[in-house]
């Protein structure tokens, strides 16, 4: 009968494995063998991926940014110029149109000074009245919508740039400087540019 405190011999014929242990813990590893268990990182950080080792610092890749951005920037220069373009060129057709549509309007009120003045001399010898009265006053109206004007009053001050003085006549009030006494026929400005001078009559201080 086997006593079971003693350790059974080895069989004379098995010859013991060559570097096998004898099962324990530290034995099979220990922290420091290069063993990483699963769902640990081992090394000192994040390895960096494949793709960004073989694309930094690379001179073809820089180039081609290099170029990028500089076709970026043609296009951009391109752009604000084409833009600065039509700005300029809407601003001209605006510019034209109004200049055109003055002109037009120009030639208009220049056809109908003498209407004008004969409505005038009308109204002054108090003979525009009933239907006439009516159409002469929608007259006055339209073309004062259009910018039209008319000046030369006795007492202004004379100016020879919008004035033309016929001769010379006294006034009856004391003057410091060259003022119009008498109006023979009144100026018209249209929207400030002077169509025609104020013809009057000039005197001057003594």
């Amino acid at each position: 009968m086997t006593d079971p405190t003693t350790t059974p011999e080895p069989d004379e014929g098995t010859e013991p494995v060559e570097g096998a242990s004898s099962g324990s813990a530290e034995e099979f590893g220990g922290p420091d063998d290069g063993f990483v268990p699963d769902g640990e990182a081992g090394g000192d950080g994040a390895e960096e991926p494949i793709a960004a080792k073989a694309t930094t610092g690379s001179p073809i890749l820089d180039a081609k940014v290099a170029e990028l951005q500089e076709l970026v920037q043609e296009r951009t220069d391109d752009l604000q110029r084409l833009h600065a373009e039509y700005s300029n060129y809407k601003k001209r057709v605006d510019r034209d149109r109004a200049l055109a549509r003055q002109g037009g309007v120009e030639v208009v009120i220049l056809d109908l000074l003498p209407v004008l003045d004969s409505v005038e001399a009308a109204r002054e010898h108090a003979e525009l009245v009933g239907g006439f009265r009516l159409v002469a006053d929608e007259l006055e109206k339209i073309i004062a919508k259009y910018g039209l004007e008319t000046f030369g009053e006795v007492g202004d001050e004379f100016d020879p740039q919008i004035h033309e003085a016929l001769m010379q006549m006294p006034i009856e009030t004391a003057i410091a400087v060259p003022t119009i006494s008498a109006v023979m026929q009144r100026g018209v400005k249209l929207n400030e540019r002077v169509l025609r001078p104020a013809r009057v009559g000039v005197a001057n201080p003594e």
